[in-house]
Parts: C-alpha cells; sequence; structure tokens
C-alpha cells in the first residue's frame, strides 16, 4: 500500500480509504469485521464512517456501524486514521440534526462514545446545511479541534462556492479550516472537475471521494439486468431509491457496455480500471472503497497499482465526457 499526503497537512494517509457504510445491514458484523481485517492486512489503515450508518438504514439503526468499528478497534486505535461525519438525523426531535453548534457538540460525544475512543482523526459535516449560518458551524468544529477531540475537520457534499466561502470564513477568523473534501465521483458522476476539484487543488485540499464503482455498477455486475438484484445497494432500505435514480438509467449502461469492451481489451478487472482511473487524477488523495465480502477489496487494492496507459485514460475521459457536463434530460 502506498502513503500520501492528507492535502496540506502533515498527516499521511493510505492510498485507499476503506468505507463502512455497509456495515450493520448489508453486512452483519462478523462479515464487517472479515472486511476490517482484510482491509488491514492489504495495507489500508484509513476509516470513514458517519453517525447515521449503516446507510439504508432508520433511526432504529443510527449509530450501529460507529458501534461495530468501536468493538473492532480495541487495541488498535493507534494503527488507524479515523474519520466520521455528522449533520444527518439522529434522533425524532428537530435540533437531532444539521449542523447547528448544540447537534456538533451533542452529535461528537455521542461518536466518540460509540467509536470507544477520545478523539477522531478528520471530523466531517455529512452535507451542507444551509439553515444554519456557516459561522457557527465553523466556530463549534474549532472548539472540538481546541478541546482536542477532533484533529481535522472537513466536508462531504458541498458545493464549490459554499465550500469556497466555508474556507474565507474560516481564513477571516481565524477558526479551523477544511483540510479535505468528501465529493461523490466515478466515471458515471463527472461534475466536480469543472470547479470542485480546480478548487481543491487550489487551497491544496485532500479529496476522498465515495462512490468510485459506482454503487457497484462499474464491477459490471448489474449489466442485462431488468431489475437491480435483490441484497444490492440498489435495493437496500432507505437507500435503494436514491441509488436507483443516481445510476439506473440507459445512459448508464450504455456507457458501462463500452467500459466492459475497453477493460477486456486491456486485460484489466472493471472494478480495478474504474478505481485506477479515479487516482489518476492529481487532485485525488484517497477514494473510498467498500465492499460487502471481503475478497470484493482484492480488485480495488489492484487498483493502486495499476499501471493505466494514457491512451486508454483519454479513451475513458472521452467515452464519459457527457457525465462532466451534467445530467442529461431523461
Amino acid at each position: 500500500m502506498k502513503y500520501v499526503p492528507f492535502g496540506s497537512t502533515g498527516l499521511k494517509v493510505s492510498r485507499l480509504c476503506l468505507g463502512t457504510m455497509t456495515f450493520g445491514l448489508q453486512c452483519d458484523e462478523s462479515t464487517s469485521i472479515a472486511i476490517l481485517n482484510a482491509a488491514a492486512d492489504a495495507g489500508i489503515d484509513f476509516l470513514d464512517t458517519a453517525d447515521v450508518y449503516p446507510i439504508g438504514g432508520s433511526l432504529d439503526t443510527v449509530g450501529r456501524t460507529e458501534e461495530i468499528i468501536g468493538r473492532w478497534l480495541r487495541g488498535r486505535r493507534d494503527q488507524v486514521v479515523l474519520a466520521t461525519k455528522c449533520v444527518g438525523r439522529m434522533g425524532a426531535k428537530p435540533w437531532q440534526q444539521g449542523a447547528s453548534r448544540r447537534h456538533i457538540m451533542e452529535a461528537i460525544e455521542a461518536s466518540l462514545s460509540r467509536l470507544q475512543t477520545d478523539y477522531v482523526d478528520l471530523y466531517q459535516l455529512h452535507s451542507d446545511d444551509s439553515t444554519t449560518p456557516l459561522d457557527e458551524a465553523l466556530e463549534a468544529l474549532d472548539r472540538l479541534v481546541q478541546a482536542g477531540k477532533v484533529r481535522y475537520v472537513g466536508c462531504s457534499n458541498f458545493l464549490a462556492y459554499r465550500l469556497a466561502r466555508a474556507l474565507g470564513r474560516s481564513d477571516a477568523r481565524g477558526l479551523a479550516r477544511f483540510v479535505s473534501v468528501q465529493p461523490r465521483y466515478n466515471l458515471l458522476f463527472r461534475q466536480i472537475e469543472r470547479e470542485l476539484l480546480p478548487l481543491c487543488q487550489e487551497e491544496h485540499l485532500a479529496v476522498i471521494p465515495y462512490n468510485p464503482l459506482a454503487g457497484g455498477l462499474l464491477t459490471g455486475k448489474h449489466r442485462g439486468a431488468a431489475n437491480p438484484a435483490a441484497g444490492t445497494r440498489f435495493t437496500l432500505g432507505t437507500a435503494g431509491k436514491m441509488y436507483t435514480e443516481r445510476y439506473w438509467h440507459q445512459r448508464e449502461f450504455s456507457a458501462i457496455e463500452s467500459f466492459s469492451r475497453l477493460a477486456d481489451e486491456a486485460g484489466i478487472d472493471l472494478a480495478t480500471l474504474a478505481v485506477a482511473w479515479v487516482l489518476k487524477h492529481s487532485a485525488i488523495t484517497a477514494p473510498i472503497v467498500g465492499a460487502s465480502k471481503p475478497e470484493q477489496l482484492n480488485a480495488s487494492v489492484a487498483a493502486v497499482e495499476c499501471v493505466l496507459p494514457g491512451d486508454l485514460k483519454a479513451e475513458l475521459d472521452e467515452l464519459t465526457h457527457e457525465f462532466r457536463m451534467g445530467d442529461a434530460p431523461r
């Protein structure tokens, strides 16, 4: 496994980050532990989670993923870089979500308890809460850094202009600034190349993109399927509808057919090629890779050493250029 600087910080992380949102629903605890062990054996020691996980769950399941990780972490805390997130709904009360000072302060304490640790290396706003002033959220995150409960702060799912505004407010007020961004990015969703990634490069932010395999679609396992198979991301509880709306369209399937042909000609596994393409962008720090079985990590790990020829990269860029421009009418 290779290690790279985490943006402009002095921290170094593994070139891949393990995503854990399947733990506790799509994966039972024993399978989740096996995936964590397989990742550690492969040299992936950067873990990403969130208080609302597992994905596809409800208020009855929030926090379950962090609890599983907390049990696995016993005796290993100094061996991993641990990231988690807040903002999502954690309870029935209206203040049990969002980026208010109250919720951020309560959310970190609950996450630390579930994770069985005194601090997290990276604490991220899971999404942009437009109902809370940015200054309020940034002040709360700064307090957590000053208290030693959080080493660095970042954000996920922020538009470029909102990220730029947050960085400006942090700089103007001397607050801990975002050091990382976690956006969706893959061959079938390239819009962030237009504004967000150039901003991250200019501001020297780490980029840890999620969904590099488009929910499994870029592994080729759904080719020709009329409907999503049971037990996949596309049918998983409350998340199935979201993933279907994101990717389950003829335009995407047509691109995957051509992508599969190029992978076959190159003799590269589809999942390996999809992750290698993400890694090839100079702004990317560590793609977040997930699995529902330990052996599924092998293809993603192979991407770190995969040599992506320039002509193949150019063909993939051209093949998926329309996904850089935004969603076409459907």
